[in-house]
């Protein structure tokens, strides 16, 4: 007769917390990388808008090219500081 092995091994359940305090930890860690990472998308959503429009309604392609370059390594550099 064969045996069906879990995915998670005893080590892994040994090293988890499952705590009551642990688990609130757990849920707030993920909860504030989500709130950063929608905060991320957002900002990035706004600076390409703002760039496109810059580069087609404003007539100033070249800027809106440098902003939108600068503006994502500012928001990427920005968002792996404070993480």
């Amino acid at each position: 007769m064969t045996t069906i092995e879990s995915p998670v091994s005893s080590r892994d359940l040994a090293a988890q917390d499952s705590t009551p305090a642990g688990e609130l930890r757990e849920h707030q860690k993920a909860f504030h990388s989500f709130g950063k990472l929608v905060l991320f998308a957002a900002l990035h959503i706004t600076l390409t808008l703002v760039c496109m429009a810059l580069g087609f309604v404003g007539q100033m392609p070249l800027l809106a090219l440098i902003l939108g370059l600068g503006g994502t390594v500012a928001l990427v550099a920005a968002f792996a500081i404070s993480s």
